[in-house]
Parts: structure tokens; C-alpha cells; sequence
């Protein structure tokens, strides 16, 4: 078929050869290709994926760009973001996604995931922001290896917050704005305040991805989070004991009944490697995140080993996700496309549905 004979219409239809690999159909069937206009020799397609540098929306697209192809055509892709409601338009509105970290307990690792999540995703490609919003154990900076003082400036009369970065994201922390040594000792309301206060006033710009480091446990910050963020979905950390497991069903039952998506449960300190002998010991136990993403019928994200190098890492300011080689740092990789998968499936779902509910 040549470029002469190929119509919009006959080039959607061609785009039916394009699966999704979640949702178990095509593209077009979906109602992910949003709109198509070919002129002279190039048809732009509007794709309705949201989540940027995910592997699985980065395949769809380039198959679409192989069937333009075919066809003998030239191809140039845009991507819209199928929102869940008008709010998530009005909250944050330069931020595609975001993602919530939170766990049952204390002690499981979640900052440390919450990191190495949001370096992963900048790694990919993708314009990444980190919220720490544990006010009480504010120490995502010093993870990152950021002691600066945020900047700001006065936009049509407001004055904004300009978060710093660090290793490709941008990053903002009460611990940025009090001293190393002060301890935080705010009651509920004055956290959540605070909170609202720094989601108004940093200005973000355009993000892919809007990683949120949450405290611990299930109390006023939390709810805060959830109520005023427009959170597209949570990432569940916590470690294979039963203690640890137990808290965190709590937490994922709190999510349920704030109607908040579960990306999934992560296993964090699953297992430790000896460097000397080589010898596997799960000194924490094991498969309790499995087990519990079974038990609440959520996905299983994967598992990440108690290697002391993450803790250096984390003491020097550099996320073990950003070295180029090793198990931990993989496994790490592996997390950050796997969440980012998961956010795309979400969003295409949605769109589906919206889509199947408009041709009724």
C-alpha cells in the first residue's frame, strides 16, 4: 500500500495489530489511539499512555512506529495522560504521577526505596521529583547527598519554593529547612500544615513522576497525603518478618479505605549475601511479601537484598540504583520499571474503561 492510498481510518485499523501486553487486547480496541492525522507523508498519533519511559508504554509505542512504517509512512507520537478525575488537573497540574511509598512500621527500609525508586525512574529518562513527607525522620537528603537551601522566587506576586537537585531528580524535604541537629516535635496539625503548605508552595514544573516518601504507620500525615495529593498509586514496602508483614496489612487496609491504588508490595531486606563466603542467609525470614501480596490480592513487585552497600550508599549521598553494575543495583532497575509498568497499567485501564463507557 502506498502513502497515497493510506487513510486515517485505514491506518487506525492497521494499528490493531498492536496488543497491549496488560490488557489483553489491541490498542485501538482499548481506546489508546486518541487521534491520528496523516499530511504529507507523516501521520501524527495521539497515544493516551501515562507513564512516561515505562518499558511496556516504550514497546507499544515503538511498535506503533513500526506499523507507520510499513505503510510508508513517517511517524511522530504524542502521549496524553488519562486522568482519574477533574482533581488531579487542579492539584500538582505539572505532575503526571504520583506515586506513594508507605509501610506498616518503622525500620523496613521504606526511604531508602523511596530513593532508589525515584533515581531508578530519572535514570530511565523520565523528569522525576521526590516529596519527603516523613516530617518526623526527615533523611532523604542526606541520601541524596543534598544539604543546600532551597531557593526562592516570586511568581505573579506568590513566592515559590525552587526545589535543588540531585542525581536527575529534584527533591524537596522539611529536612532542607530546619537544622541538622533541631528535632521535630510537631503535633498532628501542625505537620499536616506544614505538609499542605509545601505542596502549594514548590514549584515542581513538569514531572513525569512525583515520588512522595511517607512516614511510617497509619496517623494524621498519612491521611493528609492521601486526601489532598492527587496519589495515583502506593508502593508497599516491608520485610519478610511476620511482625513487619502484620503492620503492613494494616497499612494497605488503611489505602483500601481511602480508595488509594496499590501498586504492589516490595520486599525490602530479603535476604543477605555473605561477601566473604558467598552463603544466602535470610535473616529475616522469607516470602513474607509475598505472601502478604497474595493474602490482599495485590501485585508482588519483587524483592531487594540487605546488602551493606545500600547502606553506604545511603550514607554518602549516592543510590545504589545509580551503579551500572551489580545484583543490588539491578534489582533496584528492575523496581523502578516494574512501578512504572504498573503506574501505565492504571492509566491505559482507565482509559479503557472510559473509552468502553462513551460507546455505550
Amino acid at each position: 500500500m502506498t502513502t497515497t492510498e493510506i487513510s486515517d481510518a485505514k491506518l487506525r485499523d492497521r494499528l490493531r495489530a498492536v496488543d497491549d501486553p496488560a490488557l489483553d487486547t489491541d490498542i485501538v480496541t482499548a481506546g489508546l489511539v486518541t487521534d491520528i492525522a496523516i499530511e504529507d507523508g507523516t501521520a501524527a498519533i495521539e497515544l493516551a499512555l501515562g507513564a512516561p519511559h515505562a518499558p511496556d508504554e516504550s514497546a507499544i509505542a515503538d511498535r506503533v512506529r513500526d506499523v507507520v512504517d510499513e505503510v510508508g509512512l513517517e511517524s511522530t507520537l504524542s502521549a496524553t495522560v488519562p486522568l482519574f478525575d477533574a482533581a488531579e488537573s487542579s492539584v500538582l497540574p505539572g505532575v503526571r504521577n504520583v506515586i506513594a511509598v508507605a509501610s506498616g512500621k518503622g525500620g523496613v527500609g521504606k526511604s531508602t526505596v523511596a530513593v532508589n525508586l525515584a533515581a531508578g525512574l530519572a535514570d530511565r529518562g523520565a523528569n522525576v521529583g521526590l516529596f519527603d513527607a516523613d516530617v518526623y525522620g526527615p533523611n532523604v537528603p542526606q541520601m541524596l547527598g543534598v544539604d543546600d537551601d532551597p531557593d526562592v522566587t516570586t511568581v505573579d506576586g506568590e513566592d515559590q519554593i525552587e526545589p535543588p537537585t540531585a542525581h536527575g531528580l529534584e527533591l524537596m524535604s522539611v529536612g532542607l529547612m530546619i537544622e541538622d541537629d533541631d528535632p521535630v516535635v510537631w503535633r498532628g496539625p501542625v505537620a499536616q500544615n506544614t505538609l499542605t503548605d509545601l505542596f502549594t508552595d514548590v514549584s515542581w514544573g513538569s514531572l513525569d513522576y512525583l515520588v512522595v516518601d511517607l512516614p511510617p504507620g497509619t496517623g494524621d500525615v498519612q491521611l493528609t497525603v492521601l486526601q489532598q495529593l492527587p496519589v495515583t498509586g502506593t508502593v508497599v514496602v516491608t520485610t519478610p518478618q511476620s511482625v513487619a508483614v502484620d503492620d503492613t496489612r494494616r497499612g494497605v487496609e488503611m489505602l483500601g479505605e481511602y480508595q488509594t491504588n496499590v501498586l504492589g508490595v516490595v520486599e525490602n531486606m530479603s535476604g543477605f549475601v555473605c561477601p566473604s563466603c558467598g552463603d544466602a542467609h535470610d535473616i529475616f525470614g522469607e516470602e513474607g511479601g509475598r505472601s502478604l501480596a497474595d493474602a490482599v490480592d495485590v501485585p508482588y513487585l519483587g524483592s531487594l537484598p540487605l546488602d551493606p552497600a545500600i547502606r553506604v550508599g545511603a550514607d554518602a549521598g549516592k543510590p545504589i540504583v545509580r551503579r551500572d553494575t551489580g545484583e543490588t543495583a539491578t534489582a533496584f532497575q528492575e523496581l523502578a520499571a516494574t512501578v512504572a509498568n504498573k503506574v501505565g497499567v492504571l492509566r491505559r485501564h482507565h482509559q479503557q474503561q472510559t473509552s468502553t463507557e462513551s460507546d455505550v
